[in-house]
């Protein structure tokens, strides 16, 4: 039995805030495309599969060379969870004999996310003592001086001593930027998803950070594209 390295694209057809995210032109190119490219040129990804119910996204995934798994409509929904998308991928391949030892999710909306870093956080995954690789990067602002709201009034969501320190002192906190995840099929399995107590971060910079999710984060990648694109 052949255990290989494969890529998962979740890709809906039905995104509300903008819509047909997925295939939205970005710099001459549907923004699928910019993943399914870089995931293309990884040296360890046996397969690049795109998982999505939208016959537009599957016909676009297949013209930039990726394999498609055709996903459930009940898989398509608002409320559908990602971990339930993976699951099902990793069921359709075993049964298609790709018994994969290494799941790699790329999320479609990180464009700026480059064959790089998708090489070193799978580098990252299988010479590290950890169950799982979660890309990160440093937020713009610290939680440490966020606050909740308690009726009218803000509440310091941590510890009040922190209003009075300066960032620089702060402590160092990443977030997760939804660009590379990996883990096994086991521990996915295992754990409903990727995070669990070993897991070890990828780091990349903001400006390869961006996550898609609203019309502002995909007029930032614009031009972040375009920058790169003119230089």
């Amino acid at each position: 039995m052949v255990r290989s390295i494969i890529a998962i694209i979740p890709a809906r057809g039905g995104s509300k805030g903008i819509p047909q995210k997925n295939i939205k032109n970005l710099w001459g190119k549907p923004l699928i495309a910019y993943t399914i490219e870089e995931a293309l040129k990884s040296e360890y990804l046996d397969h690049v599969f795109v998982s999505t119910e939208d016959p537009d996204i599957a016909e676009i995934s297949t013209e930039y060379g990726a394999q498609v798994i055709d996903r459930p409509s009940d898989l398509a929904e608002d409320a559908s969870k990602t971990i339930d998308v993976i699951l099902h991928a990793a069921e359709y391949l075993e049964n298609a004999g790709i018994h994969p030892c290494v799941v790699v999710l790329l999320q479609p909306t990180s464009p700026l996310r480059n064959t790089e870093d998708i090489n070193a956080a799978i580098r990252l995954f299988l010479d590290g003592e950890c169950e799982s690789v979660v890309s990160v990067c440093e937020p713009d602002h610290s939680p440490f001086w966020c606050f909740t709201l308690s009726g009218r009034y803000l509440q310091p969501l941590f510890d009040e001593k922190y209003d009075k320190i300066r960032r620089q002192d702060l402590p160092k906190v990443v977030m997760p930027n939804g660009a590379i995840y990996i883990s096994s099929p086991e521990s996915i399995r295992k754990y409903e998803g990727f995070y669990n107590e070993h897991v070890i971060p990828y780091h990349m910079p903001p400006e390869r950070s961006v996550d898609i999710d609203t019309p502002l984060d995909f007029a930032i990648a614009d031009v972040l594209i375009g920058n790169n694109i003119q230089k």
